[in-house]
Formats: C-alpha cells, structure tokens, sequence
C-alpha cells in the first residue's frame, strides 16, 4: 500500500500535539508518570475524553525499559476499561501514526490517539541501539550508534559532500533555533567539545533524554470540529535500506527520496522540513535526498540535535510540523522520522493547511 491520498480515501489530519518537557534523567517518575500529563494536554485542546477516541496506537521499545511487554503498562496512562481498540508498533511513534492514519483510511472510526515515549536514561542507549544491526556480521563487533554515525560522517567527508566547519554550523543552527522551544533539552549556544568518535563532536551529537509526545488524529469534518487549522496528510510513506551497511552508499538515502516521492512532496515546493537527524551529519544526507534548498526552514524547533527521545523524536518531527500549520507559520510542511543505523528506516509526510 502507498501512502499517497488519492481522490478515493478521506481526508484525515493532525488536530492535536503535546510533548513533555524533554530532560537528561527522569529518576524520579515512571513512563506511565512521564506520559499522563502528555495525554491530558492533547486530550484538552481538542476537548476529547478518552472515551470518545475510536483507535489508539503507541511505539515504544522493550530493550529501553529493560522488560519484555512494557508498553502495556503505558496503557495505565491512557485508560484501558473499558476495553479500547489498541494497537503497538515496536518503532518510534511516527510508524504509530502510519498505521493510525491506515486505520482511519477504512473509515471504522473517526478519531486516534497515537503517543510514543522512551527513557534513556537508565542504561547505555549508544549500545542498546546495537541490537538493531544485522546479528550475524555487524552485531557482534559491537559498533555503538555514534560510532556508526561517524563512519557515515566520514564517508561524507570523503565525497566532498561536507567538512568539520559545516557540521558544526549545522549544531549551532539547531540549538540557536531552539531557544524558542521549551520542550528543547538543549538550547542556545553549546560548545562543539571534543571528538566523541572521529570526526564527530560533542556538538555534532544528539543529546540523551527522556521525554514523550502524543498526537490526535481526526477524519473529513471531525477534523475542522476539533481544530481551527487542521494539519491534513496530504501524503505519507515509508521505506527501508539494505540491512547489511556494507552493501549501502552511506552519503545517499535512496530509501528517504522513495518515501517522499511516494508521499508528494516533489509535487509542490515546502516551506518547512522538521527532519529527524540525531547527528549533525545526518542532515547533509537527508537535504540532499529531499531536494530542500535555502529557501525552507529546517528544524525550526531545533530537531533531534536539541532534544532527542528514542521512539518518540520522530513522532515530535510531525507535531511540531503539524502545530507550525496549526499556527499559520506553515502552509506545506514536510516531516520526516527515521529508525536504525544510519538512516537505515525512513518515513516522510506531508503535512498542509486549508488555503489562507
């Protein structure tokens, strides 16, 4: 199935977003004590009760809380008596969207809830993350995610796509940006530190939190019931490059331009690009692949460099494109999720508000 909305299919949009506050260490608090306060906000703006959502939708992952069936706690949060229609997703938040938005394609309901959230806190994510590369070749030598990342950066590097002084501008860039941004872990002015793997800094880094996020989506009508300024799915695809990263070309992401072709965003030009890129290389990568020049505003809010929770950044990646259409400070946004080692899984969708 394609993500393309075709004349067919309903017209569904983001009608909501929330997000928690995203810091280094929530000792003092569970996920199900991170995530309330999240599902409340979104609850409120569009004046919802749980009761009144027909599908609701989470990612999340295991290996980060450490036990086996963990999502099911969150559940708690949400509200699960009465039975509801739930589904999990073991990925970050914005592949819950996807199969939220499939969901209200069949028109069995009206309304979702999708949140996603995750704590780093407690262990070592660099090498959590490890689990997710190929177990018979690369899993084994134990190349943590900043170390992959560089060896992407590098290769970079060596095609004349980047040097040292543009990464750090794209860091600075980020975190200047997010000043605007309270939800942002890191703001302002950071220093570009010392090497962390070579030639990545400190700065090039994303920086380890904990934090959650939730969006409501809504179909046709039900959409401008609830919003003043829906943020419609003009368009949304995925797609995944080669597991094995020795049979793939580092600096492209062929996988990323399939996904946004797919979803319609070479048909118009955007005006925003919220762009899931943990590392300051990664970006390079991903304009390159959606064709974005000077004239688009990149990372607004300050993106993944600024405030990075694994299994929900890239859910963060559509609300804050979808609150920019809420606002009226975009008209066509393009948002972007990514999952694995060196934008190994990418997700694109377009994101538009009625005509002004």
């Amino acid at each position: 199935m394609t993500g393309r909305n075709t004349p067919g299919p309903r017209d569904i949009a983001v009608v909501a977003f929330a997000q928690t506050g995203h810091r280094r260490s929530t000792e003092d608090s569970s996920e199900v004590e991170m995530l309330m306060p999240v599902l409340h906000e979104v609850l409120a703006r569009t004046g919802l009760k749980t009761a009144d959502i027909g599908f609701t939708c989470s990612g999340s992952s295991d290996y980060l809380a450490g036990r086996a069936f963990s999502f099911t706690l969150a559940l708690d949060g949400v509200g699960a008596w009465p039975p509801i229609s739930e589904s999990h997703v073991e990925m970050d938040g914005a592949w819950a969207l996807y199969e939220a938005w499939t969901k209200l394609l069949t028109e069995d309901t009206d309304t979702a809830l999708v949140y996603s959230y995750g704590k780093c806190s407690p262990g070592s994510v660099r090498d959590v993350l490890t689990r997710q590369l190929d177990p018979y070749y690369v899993a084994p030598l134990w190349p943590d995610s900043v170390a992959l990342a560089a060896l992407q950066a590098q290769a970079l590097m060596d095609a004349g796509h980047t040097d040292e002084a543009a990464l750090a501008a794209v860091g600075a860039r980020s975190r200047a940006d997010a000043a605007a941004n309270p939800y942002a872990q890191l703001k302002g002015r950071v220093p570009q530190g010392d090497y962390v793997v070579r030639p990545l800094r400190t700065g090039d880094c994303p920086p380890v939190g904990d934090g959650a996020a939730a969006v409501l989506l809504a179909a046709g009508d039900r959409a401008r019931d609830l919003c003043e300024r829906p943020a419609w799915i003009r368009g949304i695809d995925h797609r995944v490059e080669a597991h094995s990263l020795g049979v793939r070309d580092l600096t492209d992401s062929p996988s990323t331009r399939l996904a946004a072709e797919r979803a319609g965003a070479f048909e118009r030009p955007v005006d925003t690009a919220e762009l899931h890129a943990p590392f300051s290389s990664q970006e390079v990568v991903l304009r390159r692949a959606l064709r974005l020049d000077d004239s688009v505003r990149v990372n607004p809010s300050g993106g993944a460099l600024a405030a990075n929770p694994v299994m929900a950044a890239g859910l963060v990646r559509i609300g804050e494109a979808a609150a920019r259409v809420h606002r009226g400070d975009s008209d066509r946004a393009l948002a972007h999720a990514t999952s694995g080692p060196c934008l190994q899984q990418n997700l694109v969708a377009v994101l538009e508000g009625d005509p002004r």
